[in-house]
């Protein structure tokens, strides 16, 4: 798949490197094409490039939206003509200080994030853990799970492709509007990571009986 992510930092960096080791044409969007860091990125993303944010959109398939949440909507208007394109939407509508949700419960940050990226087929994945699972989502009781959401059928199987390959157990939660309670359960990770002292080494998983 061609893939441009909007966001060089740990959650589009990590998800970009993963990516372009399985084969995918992985395209960073970016305001500076070369700073340092990026070029750093690249050197570790076999086959990745990098392009500014718009050139970057208009020639992929899938676009990942993997920037902080008050610069989302920035992001987005800066992306060009997105009526068509697959959206993941990695983020979370996070407060400053990491204490709670922006937003929550009668509508989501994956909601907005529809709005503002008009005709695009979005879908919620790869919010609800740390970039660190995202690298290796494998643990000795079996892969994470990356539950994902949205209204667009063959977006949500994309997805779910692109989540498989980086070794997750992935499952369809449903519309987009279940966002409402991904972006939670993402709080509820963020939570027992910074504030319970559990780290960025656990993970959740779905079991059945």
């Amino acid at each position: 798949m061609k893939i441009a992510i909007i966001g060089a930092g740990n959650v589009g960096g990590t998800l970009g490197k993963g990516w372009a080791k399985h084969g995918h044409t992985v395209t960073f969007a970016v305001r500076d094409v070369n700073d340092p860091k990026l070029q750093s990125l690249l050197r570790d993303a076999p086959g990745a490039k990098a392009a500014p944010v718009a050139e970057a959109v208009a020639a992929s398939e899938i676009v990942v939206l993997a920037t902080p949440w008050d610069a989302n909507e920035a992001a987005l208007r800066g992306a060009g003509n997105l009526a068509g394109k697959v959206l993941l939407d990695c983020t979370n509508p996070l407060k400053a200080d990491f204490s709670g949700l922006a937003v929550g419960y009668t509508t989501s940050g994956a909601e907005m994030v529809a709005g503002w990226a008009k005709g695009a087929r979005v879908v919620k994945i790869f919010n609800t853990t740390g970039f660190p699972n995202m690298a290796n989502p494998r643990y000795a009781e079996g892969p994470v799970v990356m539950f994902y959401c949205g209204d667009d059928a063959a977006a949500k199987a994309d997805a779910a492709k692109l989540a498989t390959d980086l070794g997750f157990e992935a499952k369809d939660a449903g519309e987009l509007a279940i966002a409402r309670l991904l972006e939670p359960y993402a709080m509820l990770w963020i939570h027992l990571a910074m504030k319970q002292g559990f780290g960025t080494g656990f993970a959740f998983k779905l079991m059945k009986r």
